[in-house]
């Protein structure tokens, strides 16, 4: 069969979806990605997809651009004929199910996360979420990464209950985040990995970084990840070189190995206001690390409290501080015991997987369905040729 994955990046597809899809090149499926061209839709077509390029606006809500989104998609889904469409992100949920619902297609979606779509409410957000319940009243399936998030589309109607399930997240490669041998370095060492976004936490961070100072702690901060160039949401760069020269973190900008800078954290954080299951706390677990984060949808998964991490209050830099001195506190053989129970917990709940034999077993079943429909099509059409054919003897 003929099978989609439609994200807002070809990034995204090939490095929290390649699992997927190589799974479902080796059934013999051929797979078309569908996304914003940049550097790693190359490396899709590499491993044997097809690649398909759009534009859309990432950000924002320009009804103009975004009907322009819907029609690319909709010639799209039209010209190369997918069976099934698997896609993931707001704007492709959204946009790609009216696109694809008028040619016939199983629609499958994941919510990855609601983001600022549920945190504020703002006329773009009540646009949002109007779009999301006239859309969603179209797929066959649509995965949530977390119950909180699955409930909370069910209670304000936006989704019938019965075509939704749950996996793990997008789930950890674990074969490629392996656990590292245990150290614990002379100055211990936090690593927030994450877009610089308000809504990640990154003010409470900075703000329980100084309380630390103030008390007398001696631990290095780390931030890892992209600067948004959207004001309204990112912090700006002048503000992360004002931290950095204030010694409060080391800023680690972006890259392509994330795990060569987890190997050297001794603890990884994400105070966000909301997630869906967020990877990057997964590969922190996978690769054997005690977990921060805040006891919010999507976080709170990852973690059993004391066990693997600690969890903390939403936007409050004093819960997130003290979460830290637990960490800080404990012995060299506590920190060992706690990053193997994260990557224990990681192989019981949160392997890769699971979540692509979630989606492997609906492709599966509609597949044998087309089969099914396809063998009564062509016995009708014998039996009635038969017919036809034997009729005149009898007259």
């Amino acid at each position: 069969m003929r099978v989609a994955i439609v994200l807002n990046t070809s990034w995204n597809i090939y490095n929290f979806r390649l699992g997927l899809a190589q799974a479902l090149l080796d059934e013999g499926h051929q797979v078309i990605a569908i996304a914003p061209e940049d550097k790693y839709s190359a490396y899709l077509v590499e491993m044997g997809c097809e690649f398909y390029p759009v534009k859309m606006q990432n950000k924002g809500s320009n009804p103009l651009k975004d009907l322009g989104y819907m029609w690319q998609l909709y010639k799209i889904y039209r010209k190369v004929k997918p069976d099934v469409v698997l896609q993931f992100t707001i704007k492709p949920n959204i946009y790609g199910t009216l696109a694809a619902f008028p040619l016939k297609k199983l629609i499958i979606n994941n919510v990855c996360g609601l983001g600022t779509v549920f945190l504020h409410d703002n006329f773009i957000a009540k646009v949002a979420r109007s779009l999301y319940r006239f859309s969603f009243r179209l797929p066959n399936r649509v995965f949530f990464q977390n119950e909180d998030d699955l409930q909370l589309f069910v209670e304000k109607k936006l989704i019938r209950e019965k075509v939704t399930d749950l996996v793990p997240g997008s789930g950890v490669p674990l074969e490629k985040f392996h656990p590292v041998p245990f150290e614990k370095h002379d100055t211990f060492t936090f690593l927030m990995v994450s877009r610089l976004l308000y809504d990640k936490g990154v003010r409470e961070y900075i703000d329980a970084i100084r309380l630390l100072r103030q008390a007398g702690v001696k631990a290095k901060f780390q931030m890892l990840g992209a600067i948004e160039t959207d004001r309204n949401l990112g912090v700006p760069m002048e503000d992360v070189q004002a931290w950095i020269n204030e010694g409060l973190i080391d800023y680690l900008g972006t890259t392509d190995n994330v795990a060569q800078y987890v190997e050297k954290a001794d603890c990884v954080v994400l105070p966000s206001y909301r997630e869906g299951t967020p990877r990057s706390l997964l590969e922190a677990a996978s690769m054997a690390k005690p977990l921060v984060a805040t006891n919010i949808a999507g976080c709170k998964q990852t973690i059993d409290e004391g066990i693997n991490g600690y969890l903390c209050e939403v936007k409050n830099p004093e819960s997130l501080a003290e979460a830290f001195q637990k960490i800080l506190s404990l012995s060299p053989e506590a920190l060992q015991a706690m990053g193997q129970a994260s990557r224990e917990k990681m192989e019981r709940e949160f392997d890769e997987k699971i979540v692509i034999e979630k989606y492997m077993r609906i492709i599966r079943s509609y597949e044998i369905l087309r089969k099914r429909q396809a063998h009564k099509k062509n016995r009708r059409t014998n039996d009635s040729t038969t017919s036809h054919e034997i009729r005149p003897q009898y007259v």
